[in-house]
C-alpha cells in the first residue's frame, strides 16, 4: 500500500506572522481555515513540493519554534539561497559535511560538488528551521518509480541491459529476466548490480545458465 508523507507540523506562536512570512517566501497557500474560535489551520506548500507544512491555533501542544532541520531539497544550492534572501529569509553562509553535526561541517559547499554534501540553513520567525541540501544526483533506490513516464524509463533501461544476457543466453523468457532485473534496481542496486542479479536469478530459479 502507497504511503505518502504530506504534512509536517509546525508550532508558532503568532500564526499570521507566520503566515506573512511563508506568503513571503513565495510558498503557496492551500487553506487558511477557521475550524472553531480556538482552532485555525494554515497549510504552505514550498514550490514543487510533495510535502507541505501546517500551523495554526489548537492544532499542537509543541512549543514554538521547537521544530528543527526539516529537509529542503534543491538542485542548486547557492541560487536557491539567494532567492530565499531576497524573499526575506535570514539564510545560513553555505557549508559542506555532515549536515546535522555542526563540528564536523565545514565552511564553502562540496569541492566536489557531490551531492548530499552541501548544505544552508534558515528559520522562520519562531525558530522552527529548515536545512537546505543540494541534491543534482541521487543515489540508486532513491526515487520511487512511479507513473507512466518513470515507468518507460526503467524498461528501456532494462531493454538495454538484457540485450547483452540475450545476446549469450539460451532461449528463455524475457520477463523473467526483466523482472528480476527491476526488482533489484527499485531496492537500490546499481545497473551493473542489477544485471547481475538478475543473471543469478534465472540460472538458480530459472536454470538458464550462460
Amino acid at each position: 500500500m502507497d504511503m505518502q508523507f504530506e504534512v509536517a507540523v509546525l508550532p508558532v506562536s503568532d500564526v499570521d506572522r507566520a503566515k506573512t512570512f511563508y506568503q513571503g517566501l513565495g510558498w503557496r497557500l492551500d487553506a487558511d481555515i477557521n475550524v472553531a474560535e480556538d482552532y485555525r489551520v494554515v497549510q504552505f506548500t514550498p514550490p514543487n513540493s510533495p510535502a507541505s507544512i501546517q500551523f495554526g491555533q489548537g492544532i499542537t501542544t509543541m512549543t514554538p519554534g521547537s521544530v528543527r532541520n526539516l529537509y529542503l531539497i534543491v538542485e542548486d544550492l547557492e541560487a536557491a539561497r539567494g532567492e530565499l534572501i531576497s524573499q526575506g529569509a535570514d539564510v545560513s553562509d553555505v557549508w559542506h559535511g555532515a549536515g546535522l553535526n555542526v563540528e564536523r561541517r565545514v565552511p564553502g559547499p562540496d569541492p566536489q560538488h557531490q551531492s548530499y554534501r552541501s548544505f544552508a540553513s534558515f528559520a522562520d520567525p519562531d525558530g522552527n528551521s529548515y536545512l537546505l541540501q543540494e541534491i543534482t544526483e541521487r543515489l540508486p533506490g532513491r526515487v520511487w518509480q512511479t507513473g507512466t513516464a518513470a515507468l518507460a524509463e526503467l524498461l528501456h533501461e532494462t531493454a538495454e541491459h538484457h540485450g547483452a544476457f540475450e545476446a549469450v543466453a539460451p532461449p528463455h523468457d524475457w520477463w523473467d529476466w526483466y523482472a528480476a532485473y527491476m526488482d533489484a534496481r527499485q531496492r537500490g542496486s546499481t545497473p551493473e548490480q542489477a544485471s547481475a542479479a538478475a543473471g543469478r536469478y534465472m540460472a538458480e530459479v530459472k536454470h538458464v545458465v550462460v
